[in-house]
């Protein structure tokens, strides 16, 4: 671990949190003399399981000081809606419930207007002795940009591989897959505590000074629990409302619990089926932080009955045998880890990855070259938007993410191809996709739906033949296809029925 030092003198630090997770920023310098340690939450919604707050307690410990967990939920972003607030401050509350009894001050700020939880930051850091936070590669709202007096550390807790692991993109799920049977095994074992506070003595904490929380007051009880009396006055969007899926640790634990027990023994062959509930429901809460990819992957292992010296000692890339497991574990591992994981990678080292020019070469020639083609059908966005094409299976996958901010896998490669197909253009045809997707589902703007949406128009993939019109080499699907691959008939009937949205 880097140097860590201070205004007055060396401070020592155990060694538990892996090198490659902590990366210094700002002045290096501890402030001794501070009043407590901050961090500063901002992507990883947990306090178990958590490299950063696990960092956070050590300084706390080692300097004798306490602890504040200032979490913080920011406005202003083009897709803050009532949907993604909500399930945001159900962890909230989760985490205020967790830290009550422990002498840990959790201080929840959720913005009231743009720029507020940069002053709650700066006066902070004026009385901190070092700020510890989230290391994300994507933004956050409340993520800190500004230069700090003291001591910044960002702590990587994203994947079970460390985002700087890895010094390259890579261009297909197969090559970052052989690098990952390569380097993973020499961080397999790095694990965040379960709890990371366990025995460890810090001085306890029941209030920030007044100046700090009459200038930026925390959440009300009635917002953290739901209360019909909280204010709905934040600068969001309330069109897109909550939706039954609730947020938080607790509700992530209980869809992992019931994932491993139900839905897990058929994943592997069921987890296609849009009929089937073989999928792990996990991906909203991995998305805003509410469960570590260590916590599922050690409930698999331990379900598992597996040890590292399972492995495989060749790295060939391949999806099964790897790992060692069972076929539908390791099956839901190459999502988890790989899939999930290459996201990451590309999202951390490509600065343009949402952007239309961030595809490969081969793709945007192939479709540049079909952009004037003849569409049999064009639709708007207001009518994709409401479900309003002539296709009832990509109506109904649309209708799932107005209901339920979610949609099924496997029926979401389709809802890209289409749009990609009934649309003017592929550049518009990607905006129609990330609005609708950031804007409804529950785990928009995450790394793995850059993947999945840029998937649709070739990223990790090859060309493929026949060349076609619109899609050129681009892979082909098709709402008959698909119905013929799956079963489709109960799904459409299941979002085709009049829930009061249009």
């Amino acid at each position: 671990m880097g140097e860590l030092g201070n205004t007055e003198s060396d401070c020592a630090m155990p060694a538990s949190i892996p090198d490659r997770r902590i990366h210094t920023a700002g002045r290096s310098a501890v402030a001794t003399d501070g009043r407590f340690v901050v961090y500063w939450m901002t992507s990883a919604h947990r306090v178990g399981w958590n490299f950063a707050f696990e960092r956070a307690v050590e300084w706390a410990a080692e300097l004798g000081k306490p602890l504040v967990v200032a979490e913080v939920l920011g406005c202003g972003g083009r897709w803050d809606n009532a949907r993604r607030h909500r399930f945001v401050i159900d962890g909230m509350a989760d985490i205020t419930r967790r830290l009550e009894p422990s002498p840990v001050l959790h201080y929840p700020l959720i913005e009231s207007h743009k720029g507020e939880a940069g002053e709650l930051l700066g006066t902070l850091a004026e009385q901190a002795c070092l700020v510890v936070t989230d290391d994300c590669p994507l933004p956050v709202a409340g993520g800190v940009e500004q230069s700090l007096a003291i001591r910044l550390e960002r702590v990587d807790g994203n994947g079970l591989l460390p985002i700087r692991a890895a010094d390259s993109v890579f261009p297909t799920a197969y090559a970052f897959r052989r690098f990952l049977q390569r380097e993973l095994p020499n961080h397999l074992l790095d694990q965040p505590k379960a709890n990371p506070l366990g025995r460890t003595k810090i001085p306890p904490l029941k209030s920030l000074p007044k100046e700090i929380s009459r200038r930026c007051p925390a959440v009300s009880q009635e917002l953290l629990s739901a209360s019909p009396a909280a204010p709905a006055d934040l600068p969001i969007d309330y069109d897109v409302g909550p939706v039954e899926m609730r947020g938080g640790s607790v509700a992530a634990r209980a869809a992992l619990e019931r994932f491993l027990e139900e839905r897990l023994p058929r994943y592997h062959t069921h987890r296609n089926q849009p009929e089937e509930e073989a999928t792990s429901g996990l991906s909203p809460y991995l998305h805003f932080g509410h469960i570590s990819p260590h916590e599922i992957f050690h409930a698999l292992a331990k379900r598992e009955r597996w040890s590292p010296d399972r492995l495989a000692e060749k790295a060939a890339g391949k999806r099964e045998g790897w790992w060692g497991m069972s076929a539908p574990a390791e099956a839901f591992l190459d999502e988890l880890v790989t899939w999930r994981e290459l996201g990451l990678n590309t999202c951390s080292r490509t600065p343009n990855y949402d952007r239309y020019e961030s595809l490969p070469d081969w793709a945007r020639t192939t479709l540049d070259a079909h952009a004037g083609d003849r569409r049999e059908y064009v639709y708007s966005l207001d009518e994709f938007e409401r479900g309003q094409t002539h296709d009832r299976l990509w109506n109904a996958a649309q209708r799932q993410l107005l209901v339920e901010g979610r949609m099924h896998n496997y029926l979401r490669m389709l809802w890209g191809k289409k749009i990609l197909q009934w649309t003017a253009a592929p550049r518009e045809a990607l905006d129609v996709m990330l609005e609708l997707n950031n804007k409804y589902a529950l785990d928009g703007c995450d790394a793995n739906s850059y993947s999945g949406i840029f998937w649709v128009l070739g990223r990790y993939d090859r060309p493929w033949g026949p060349e076609r019109p619109v899609f050129g080499k681009i892979r082909y699907m098709s709402s008959r296809n698909t119905a013929r691959k799956v079963r489709t008939g109960g799904y459409i009937s299941s979002y085709s029925r009049n829930d009061g949205q249009s």
